[in-house]
């Protein structure tokens, strides 16, 4: 699976607004309180006034990870949090590029800021991270039997519409239900 298919910009976005969504004022998946909300902002703000909102998201997005591998994690599958040891290594070299060009994310995390619902297909859509075929796509699975998890059709090979299936399928969790989906990985 190569890695240059995946728009790590896309995914960092991606990955911070489900981890909004997810947050105990909104879906209450995991224990972050209005982390990526204007409070967050404030409180970090403060310390941080060029970065803050990085250290917000990498907050959000080690909890978020912490809580669904705690609720489920297959050995051989991919989730938003934890695609593979090569994509992830890659994401995070990113990490200093994001840091360097932090006044061109401000928009993106004052909207995220804004979220007030946990409709998180509506957000994701709302901030352009997914496509109306996406969506459609989302549609055509079925919700999970046992409550806790969802499993996307496609293998992970990196492609863009597997992992926005990984972000849009937490949509079929509930107020403090979160459901998990996943990909089995192509190599596994």
């Amino acid at each position: 699976m190569g890695i240059g298919e995946i728009d790590f910009d896309w995914l960092l976005k991606l990955r911070v607004a489900v981890g909004r969504c997810g947050e105990m004022d909104l879906a209450r998946w995991w224990n972050t309180n209005r982390q990526l909300g204007t409070s967050g902002a404030n409180v970090l703000g403060r310390g941080f006034p060029r970065t803050h909102f990085f250290s917000q998201a990498r907050s959000v997005i080690a909890v978020a990870q912490h809580r669904c591998a705690q609720l489920f994690d297959p050995p051989g599958c991919a989730t938003l949090w934890n695609l593979t040891e090569e994509v992830e290594e890659a994401f995070d070299s990113n990490w200093e590029s994001w840091l360097d060009q932090a006044a061109r994310w401000r928009p993106f995390f004052e909207a995220v800021a804004g979220v007030q619902s946990s409709d998180l297909v509506a957000t994701l859509e709302q901030l352009d991270l997914v496509t109306r075929g996406e969506i459609g796509a989302l549609n055509q699975l079925k919700r999970p039997p046992d409550g806790h998890a969802v499993e996307i059709p496609d293998l992970f090979d990196g492609q863009r519409g597997v992992v926005a299936m990984l972000a849009l399928g937490f949509s079929f969790g509930k107020v403090s239900e979160p459901v998990i989906p996943y990909a089995r990985r192509s190599g596994a």
